[in-house]
């Protein structure tokens, strides 16, 4: 009862293989185009069956040894270590970004590519993808802050050989700080050749990590932020010996079970300081800045696997004389969760390409790309709890048994809006972009600039609410602290809103000018006239349900756009 259905996610994607085409090279489009077949396939088949056992069977832990030594080991289910092969090995999701040759690119793989890759696996299977995000930010960091230091880690970890390859984590959280990082207590006492680390975290995921990179104070470098430094933490110290990490206790977590999530002690723990002692903090949130658009992603993801389930229930189950899908409530109630879906992974493809450009040196896009992943991280992540929870009721009764893969959809999407940090988090920090940096003005300029470019009539009013937005940005800045605190999170929840309904714009006006028709048109105008009348449902857009869901050609006519 958990099968994803007849054909690969690839293939039942409205949305994906049109905006890789605009994102996108050929010679890249090219290349991926087959590992979206296979990958796609695998989700929908060994994947998904996977996925269920390994959530039905979550991680264990052992302390001891049968002999007393302590050995803190953790022992998955056989699928969970089948997925892992699959993820890192056959498709090499955690090192594609990082070197050339996987899956054939002469280049490393653009993050473009790597999200829509991993936007089809974690449809089938959420919990591995946080190792495979932590991963693959690990090895970023230590190559943009300490490439020469750590040259053997970044090969672990960017390796897709069985025998070779590495898994990476982000010891972060401590229970007397949490959300202030400012109130990190763990310490770290210098040996000359590396450092020893004491103390406790409080969350910590994929525990049994090879590579560990924390945070720990630093003895005379100043209180609060700055004085932590960024550490890494091997699992094995370079004798080979065990390093001194207690697992203490696994998390008995709400969702995302087949990944084990645990509380440690680090008991004079070999270390060794990453970068600059001093920029400790600063070089750990860029890992967690990928991880938030990581989390969006992963969002997305679940929303698009929800949709795709409502559909497929929908058209199958007949009532009162005919299927629900044709029913005007069902209808009125689908067509918010295909826009939440589609418009969500437009954002997150958007966020790896401006990510690509930022990574290739491109300053502007590096602005935007800041201010864009809290957003995606803000919106995103809260729609997905909403969507899956929505899918559930469509399903009626049977969307409530854990046969059906419906309570794990709910379950692992609350994660995505707490982990590198909660929604009120997050909006402070889209605050915090603003003050430094007027990102609101470059989020403003930017889209603007971009609709200045198309021809479709709702361009002109959108760039109108722009201006708006630009405008109540400053005046939101000039309120005392309180206010700004208090009133961003709307503010924040309008600017996503904004830049979605700008890409689908956007992309509505590619797919019509090479040949796709105006479905993107009709999916573009829909969340437009909902931006500002939540409950709207134009009577053309319900009555062309089915090809939004889909993929199916409009025209001009059909789409009542222009």
């Amino acid at each position: 009862m958990q099968d994803i259905n007849h054909a690969g996610p690839a293939d039942g994607e409205p949305a994906l293989r049109p905006l890789l085409e605009r994102l996108l090279s050929d010679e890249d489009r090219a290349r991926a185009e087959p590992v979206l077949e296979e990958l796609g396939a695998v989700a929908a088949g060994e994947l998904d069956t996977l996925a269920a056992v390994a959530d039905a069977h979550p991680p264990r832990l052992r302390q001891y040894a049968p002999d007393g030594r302590r050995i803190d080991e953790v022992d998955h289910h056989p699928a969970f270590a089948r997925m892992e092969e699959l993820a890192y090995e056959r498709f090499g999701l955690a090192a594609m970004s990082h070197r050339p040759g996987v899956l054939g690119w002469p280049t490393p793989v653009p993050h473009t590519v790597k999200y829509a890759l991993s936007y089809l696996f974690v449809q089938s299977e959420f919990g591995l993808a946080c190792p495979l995000s932590m991963t693959d930010s690990a090895a970023r960091v230590l190559r943009l802050f300490d490439p020469d230091g750590f040259s053997e880690e970044i090969a672990a970890l960017t390796s897709t050989e069985p025998g070779t390859r590495a898994t990476g984590a982000m010891f972060m959280t401590e229970r007397q700080g949490g959300t202030d990082v400012g109130k990190t207590e763990t310490t770290a006492t210098d040996h000359g050749g590396h450092y020893t680390l004491t103390g406790h975290k409080w969350f910590a995921s994929n525990v049994t990590a090879d590579v560990i990179l924390t945070l720990a104070r630093v003895p005379g470098q100043g209180e609060g932020t700055r004085g932590l430094g960024m550490f890494m933490v091997p699992r094995r110290r370079p004798d080979g010996s065990r390093n001194a990490i207690r697992i203490d206790r696994l998390k008995d977590k709400l969702g995302a079970r087949s990944m084990a999530s645990g509380e440690v002690t680090l008991q004079d723990a070999y270390a060794r300081a990453v970068g600059q002692l001093a920029r400790g903090f600063p070089q750990m949130a860029e890992m967690l800045n990928v991880s938030r658009l990581s989390n969006a992603m992963r969002s997305a993801a679940l929303m698009r696997r929800a949709v795709r389930e409502s559909v497929q229930h929908t058209r199958a189950r007949e009532v009162f004389g005919k299927p629900l899908f044709d029913q005007p409530l069902m209808r009125a109630t689908l067509l918010p969760l295909l826009l939440d879906a589609e418009a969500a992974l437009g954002l997150v493809l958007e966020g790896a390409a401006r990510l690509d450009e930022a990574d290739a040196g491109d300053g502007a896009a590096r602005e935007l790309i800041r201010m864009l992943t809290p957003l995606a991280k803000f919106h995103v992540c809260k729609r997905a709890r909403q969507v899956t929870a929505e899918a559930m009721e469509i399903r009626g009764g049977n969307g409530y048994i854990e046969d059906w893969v419906n309570p794990r959809l709910l379950r692992d999407a609350h994660l995505g809006s707490i982990w590198e940090g909660s929604s009120n988090v997050i909006a402070l920090d889209v605050l915090r972009c603003m003050r430094r940096e007027t990102a609101h003005h470059t989020l403003a300029d930017t889209y603007v600039h971009r609709l200045g470019g198309l021809t479709l009539k709702a361009a002109a009013s959108l760039a109108g609410r722009w201006a708006r937005l630009r405008e109540e940005g400053d005046l939101l800045l000039e309120l005392p602290e309180e206010a700004q605190q208090s009133g961003v999170a709307a503010y924040a929840d309008d600017l996503a809103r904004t830049v979605m309904g700008t890409l689908l714009l956007e992309q509505a006006e590619h797919e019509a000018a090479t040949g796709r028709g105006r479905r993107k048109a009709l999916v573009a105008h829909t969340w437009l006239a909902r931006l500002d009348a939540p409950h709207a449902l134009p009577p053309h857009a319900l009555a062309h349900l089915a090809e939004l869901a889909d993929g199916g050609h409009l025209d001009e006519e059909a789409a009542h756009v222009s």
